[in-house]
């Protein structure tokens, strides 16, 4: 990697343990404030590539450089003040106080004694400040939080005064609320003070976020490494995750279950669309219930997660009203149920068919249901 733009740069570099390749021909650059994320199966050596990229384990080939500089050739201390680590180990430091810890990181700049300045004293508050930890400095770290104690070791990283921070699946143990915090504070770091940041993540729907690239860890070689409009598509998550029941959907973020088994035929079908059908569509996939959906417009977020979890999907080009085939293949299959759901759809000029089809349910005689209480009374005993 000879692009001179790059801050970060490894060029065919090969990890594993004991002599023995893992992955080969990792080869990736990053400027300056660029977040890169790993993502893939547990498992896949996302963990190795990080503890090989900050010399907590020896690479087996290649180069790993910051500014030009071979990491394996720089002096532990001027390594320190470029290039900050925060591992997920959960660490259990005897009787230190939070300021204490996060103190530690100031090691590199410290005297032969090990004694803080002012200076160090200042950048110790500051890095707590920008976690949102300061009124935490005298407790005990034991007696966080793990929300708590993640922010603390991200206020030490920081403390280090790095151009680099290496974070190894930052977010696991943090609840949904301390997740964005975390991810907020890396974000400006990255974006208002050029801080490089490189990380595993376990939540993809965070990676395509927060990322200025995505690396797929998976097999012996690196699977796919670009831009997140460039890797996430739920053809590419499925195959990096070898997903074969459920599936992710990349436009909505959003992780599916597998589809309720179609053992004794379609009895329900859902009139739905503009996000009412959904819902209905988790709940009977909760009871284990195949039903139809329709007709749903194929830029309808109903659509989105009834590919998922439908046995039979009845769909529409968006912007103009089915044409009479689309209508007559779903009244066919309506006929066939015993069960229709009123999702509560608006109805407007585009979807009339929908309340077509209410009525043809209404005038065939099936069950109409409205509520999801009423799913859960009819199909969840």
């Amino acid at each position: 990697m000879t692009d001179e733009k790059f801050f970060f740069s490894t060029e065919k570099l090969s990890v594993g343990y004991n002599g023995k390749p893992l992955i080969t021909d990792i080869t990736v650059g990053l400027k300056k404030g660029e977040i890169l994320t790993l993502i893939g199966p547990n498992g896949s050596g996302k963990s190795t590539i990080l503890k090989s990229i900050t010399r907590q384990l020896t690479a087996l080939g290649g180069v790993v450089s910051i500014d030009k500089s071979d990491i394996y050739k720089l002096p532990p201390k001027k390594l320190a003040k470029q290039l900050a680590l925060v591992l997920t180990e959960r660490i259990r430091p005897e009787l230190m106080t939070v300021g204490d810890l996060v103190s530690a990181g100031r090691y590199p700049y410290t005297n032969y004694f090990g004694r803080l300045t002012q200076h160090d004293r200042e950048v110790v508050r500051d890095s707590l400040e920008r976690v949102h930890a300061a009124d935490l400095y005298d407790r005990d770290f034991s007696s966080l939080s793990d929300g708590q104690r993640q922010r603390v070791m991200l206020a030490r990283a920081i403390c280090q005064e790095p151009e680099i921070i290496v974070l190894d699946e930052p977010t696991s143990f943090l609840d949904i609320r301390h997740k964005i915090e975390l991810l907020d504070i890396l974000r400006d770091m990255a974006k208002n003070r050029g801080i490089t940041v490189i990380m595993s993540l376990h939540e993809i729907d965070l990676a395509y976020k927060i990322s200025d690239r995505v690396m797929c860890v998976k097999g012996d070689k690196i699977n796919a490494l670009g831009k997140p409009e460039e890797i996430f598509s739920d053809e590419k998550i499925a195959e990096l995750y070898s997903l074969t029941k459920g599936g992710y959907d990349t436009l909505l973020g959003s992780v599916e279950l597998a589809s309720p088994e179609d053992k004794g035929g379609i009895d329900v079908f859902v009139i739905g669309g503009n996000g009412c059908g959904v819902p209905y569509y988790r709940i009977l996939q909760r009871y284990n219930v195949p039903f139809a959906a329709g007709i749903l417009f194929e830029n309808d977020v109903d659509y989105r997660v009834a590919k998922k979890l439908a046995g039979t999907v009845i769909s529409a080009p968006p912007f103009s009203p089915p044409d009479d085939d689309i209508i007559e293949k779903a009244e066919k299959i309506l006929e066939k149920c015993r069960f229709a759901v009123d999702s509560g759809c608006p109805i407007g000029i585009i979807n009339k068919a929908n309340e077509i089809l209410l009525e043809k349910a209404k005038s065939g005689g099936k069950k109409i249901i409205s509520t999801l209480d009423d799913v859960t009374e009819v199909f969840g005993k």
